[in-house]
């Protein structure tokens, strides 16, 4: 046999006899149950009546970003989610979404950036949610 081939042999011995000498972990003992804080309440058999309704807590604010759609660069900005767009705070009726500027103005122009240049656009070709907000 040559060297290279009992050194194989051999490395291959030592390794497999270190996974024999291992002892198996102890299984931990099972926990104990955590007892109940409160009693249990037992079903009532007699009716109970009719507790005034609570008015609804205010809503949550409405979220700066959307979930699915990113934040227009560089700019203050608001998702709407009636409108489905982004809100520039410092232009007013001018829009984002999605690498796109939308801005009303007696009728809907779209540029990729909210400086311009704008070119015309009809209402096929804003999103919906702002078609339905400055419907023509």
């Amino acid at each position: 046999m040559t060297a290279f081939a009992r050194i194989t042999l051999l490395s291959m011995v030592l390794g497999l006899s270190a996974c024999a000498v291992q002892r198996p972990e102890p299984t931990p003992r099972p926990l104990p149950p955590i007892p109940p804080s409160q009693p249990r309440p037992t079903p009532s058999t007699t009716p109970t009546p009719s507790k005034p309704s609570i008015p609804a807590k205010p809503a949550k604010p409405l979220p700066r970003t959307s979930a699915s759609f990113a934040p227009p660069p560089g700019g203050n900005s608001h998702w709407d989610p009636k409108l489905g767009v982004y809100v520039l705070e410092d232009q007013t009726n001018t829009f984002y979404r999605q690498r796109t500027y939308y801005r009303w103005n007696n009728g809907w122009s779209r540029s990729i950036s909210p400086n311009g240049p704008w070119e015309e656009t009809t209402i096929q070709g804003v999103p919906g949610g702002l078609g339905r907000q400055f419907g023509q």
